[in-house]
């Protein structure tokens, strides 16, 4: 999953792209409303997370935006406004969730997961493909009823794979899914870090590789190749 945080205190914004980083949450930063335009405009998203009162445009019409783009992109409002009318101007604004400052990052990781698992048709948090059960909430993974310890950046990469359901993914989305706008897109990071992920689940090697094109759960034999590693 990968987030766009829009936050105008530095130190909020780090600490809370630090903290999803850590719940294998891909988060990038914009500090005004400029900025989260630009970004929103050549990255693609899956959730918002805004604050409302920041350099213009505001959240406020951050979140009509998005609403107006049509993509059906869920907005988590941040934000020290708690009153009760501030929270309904949010929720008619667009927001589909709203989280009042201060809050815990685990808190915020499980809100994201929600909107995450009903913007993709209330898809359940424990996926089974191929062998593989993977839990999203308790960031498990298991193969064929063995648990697989996997870092942080090989879940995230495993939970996009997973959630294609057997479709192909490229580097190029992997990378864009699973790491943040920092990460270089000539780096051969996303190839080690699936060659590690297939030898940590084991053989026979359930992601296969197709050249030239990308990665996929081998949903028919659990025998994909490493084709190159």
């Amino acid at each position: 999953m990968r987030v766009l945080i829009v936050e105008d205190e530095p130190f909020m914004a780090e600490a809370i792209r630090d903290g999803l980083r850590l719940e294998a949450i891909a988060a990038d930063i914009a500090g005004d409303g400029g900025t989260a335009m630009e970004l929103l405009g050549v990255n693609a998203y899956d959730i918002a997370v805004l604050d409302r009162d920041i350099p213009g445009p505001s959240g406020d019409e951050i979140a009509q935006h998005i609403v107006a783009s049509g993509n059906g992109m869920p907005i988590l409002m941040l934000t020290a406004a708690d009153r009760l009318d501030d929270k309904v101007t949010g929720f008619e604004l667009g927001a589909d969730d709203y989280l009042t400052k201060p809050f815990e990052i685990q808190e915020l990781a499980l809100r994201l997961r929600a909107l995450d698992r009903r913007r993709a048709h209330n898809r359940p948090p424990v996926r089974e493909i191929a062998g593989l059960r993977l839990d999203a909430f308790r960031r498990e993974v298991f193969r064929d009823g063995r648990y697989v310890a996997l870092t942080r950046k090989q879940f995230a990469v495993l939970e996009v794979l997973v959630a294609a359901e057997g479709g192909v993914v490229s580097a190029e989305e992997l990378l864009e899914r699973a790491w943040d706008a920092n990460a270089d897109p000539f780096t051969n990071a996303v190839r080690i870090t699936v060659s590690a992920l297939r030898k940590r689940l084991g053989e026979p090697w359930v992601i296969a590789t197709v050249p030239g094109v990308g990665y996929r759960i081998d949903t028919a034999s659990g025998n994909g190749t490493e084709n190159g590693h």
